[in-house]
């Protein structure tokens, strides 16, 4: 049994809503693209969104016309940034500007990755460059306003650690260009907030210890720290997907903390804020975990923890809109997204709305299965999840003793496990069909909720004692609150569900 104490002070930055990340940004020009993130925003809200592409030859930003009538500049065309900035702020979400990667006709080399080519060679002019940049910063600050736009944060480039990502994955070269583009930035406006250096693991700390030692070297005040955070060994591939093993948590979050410990030991940028630009179980699109309930458990316990150290954390993706490699066979193909084709919410969906309406209460108990918030009314709120890496998951008791006023309260318990919010498995007896019908999809969405569990609780005014069961691999959100009951007159609940009494005449 787990005392609450009302009292306690436990360290819990809820973070879980400041950003989500999407595939390159010229898919939000598609319609389910912008259904699925409507539907984000509507039970989630997240504040920004961060995604690859912005500079890439989709979004059509970058028109060199030299070869035509001798003109002998470059052009900027803005139609479908403009476009895609509408959209999202018309959603109530704000850029996370991510600049990469480099147009074509700007490009020194021919290195592209992803299904849709990304560049990802230096630019032949840094010159050229660095007025791409600061033509689209100033054209973001005349059409929303300046106030607006010196918010968004900056991020140079992504992942230059790895040669996919940045030609030899050459730490020289990016420098270089983080230092030209800091100074583009900042030439625009110096209230912009800019940092890097967006590596993934493996070699991260390698990059974070170079690249700190580079900017106080350079005397450059950088913003923030950005970096990514996958939590599976490499996969399995069989056909068109990779089965990915869960790591052990533990071991990312010192990972984690080792970011913390570079940057500190710098004096000057010691509690610079950390931005972790990117996280998920799988770094690959086609990990059927991603569906799966055992995925919402794990990043259940990557939520309470992830803001011990960060000032964000930014789940990649909000939607399984995505190509990187290619265009996906099936609603149900192991995906990024926090919702699938079709607008079917995932488990994991419903992870990052229960920990959204934790908000910003003040935390009373946390432990590696478990978080507890207090409500100003006299309420509790709580997240209970069990995962594990294995096969096997046996089911948990949590038992809490919370200290309540006297008098009536409402216990709710919202579930999601094998057999609640688990569209994956319907999908699966269906038949796992590639291309759903409007009736399929439907009944999908229907089986995509938690399942809901309320009961009277009654406080003698000392202790009231609350089970919550965790079966094998799920998230179970908990709420108690005051329900004084205020029958309307005549109303008599006991007598409505009474079958032979409730035909009774007076």
């Amino acid at each position: 049994m787990i005392k609450i104490d009302s009292k306690a002070e436990v360290l819990f930055n809820n973070r879980t809503d400041f950003c989500v990340g999407t595939g390159r940004m010229g898919l939000a020009l598609q319609k389910e693209y912008l259904d699925q993130l409507k539907l984000v925003q509507e039970k989630i809200g997240f504040s920004h969104i961060r995604g690859h592409g912005l500079f890439s030859d989709d979004m059509a930003i970058y028109q060199d016309l030299s070869w035509r009538d001798g003109y002998d500049k470059p052009e900027y065309n803005f139609t479908y940034l403009d476009m895609v900035m509408d959209r999202y702020l018309e959603l109530g979400i704000e850029p996370f500007l991510e600049l990469g990667f480099m147009p074509s006709k700007l490009a020194s080399g021919d290195q592209t990755v992803f299904y849709w080519k990304g560049n990802v060679t230096p630019p032949k002019s840094y010159e050229g460059w660095c007025d791409l940049v600061r033509a689209t910063l100033n054209h973001l600050i005349d059409r929303y306003g300046r106030e607006k736009v010196v918010t968004w944060p900056v991020e140079v480039w992504n992942e230059p650690n790895l040669t996919v990502f940045w030609k030899d994955a050459d730490m020289k070269e990016y420098f270089r260009l983080f230092d030209e583009t800091f100074a583009a930035v900042k030439s625009v406006d110096p209230d912009f907030r800019v940092g890097g250096p967006a590596v993934c693991g493996g070699s991260d700390e390698v990059w974070i210890s170079a690249f700190m030692d580079h900017v106080e070297e350079k005397g450059l005040p950088i913003d923030f720290v950005t970096r990514h955070h996958y939590t599976t060994e490499p996969p399995r591939f069989d056909g068109h997907y990779g089965y990915p093993p869960l790591s052990d948590a533990e071991a990312g979050f010192s990972n984690l903390r080792t970011t913390r410990d570079i940057i500190d030991s710098h004096e000057k940028y010691r509690g610079l804020p950390i931005h972790i630009t990117e996280y998920n179980t799988s770094y690959i699109p086609n990990a059927p975990i991603h569906d799966t309930v055992r995925n919402a458990a794990y990043i259940a316990q990557q939520l309470s923890r992830l803001g011990d150290f960060n000032e964000s954390y930014s789940y990649w993706t909000f939607g399984d809109i995505f190509e990187e490699q290619g265009v996906p066979f099936t609603p149900f193909h192991g995906g990024f997204g926090l919702v699938a084709n079709g607008c079917i919410p995932k488990p994991t969906f419903w992870t990052f709305a229960f920990f959204k309406e934790l908000g910003e209460m003040e935390c009373v108990y946390k432990d590696d299965s478990c978080v507890v918030v207090k409500g100003g009314d006299g309420s509790y709120h709580g997240i209970c999840w069990n995962y594990t890496r294995s096969d096997e998951c046996p089911d948990r008791k949590t038992g809490f003793s919370f200290e309540l006023d006297a008098g009536r309260y409402c216990l709710m318990k919202k579930t999601v496990d094998e057999d609640h919010a688990n569209p994956l498995r319907i999908w699966h007896d269906m038949g796992e069909p590639s291309s759903l019908t409007d009736v399929q999809k439907d009944i999908l969405r229907t089986a995509a909720v938690p399942g809901i569990h309320t009961e009277e609780l009654i406080s003698d005014g000392v202790s009231s004692e609350v089970t919550v069961e965790c079966k094998g691999n799920s998230v179970v959100k908990f709420d108690i609150f005051p329900a004084a009951q205020r029958s309307d007159r005549g109303y008599d609940y006991k007598r409505v569900i009474n079958a032979e009494k409730s035909g009774e005449k007076n």
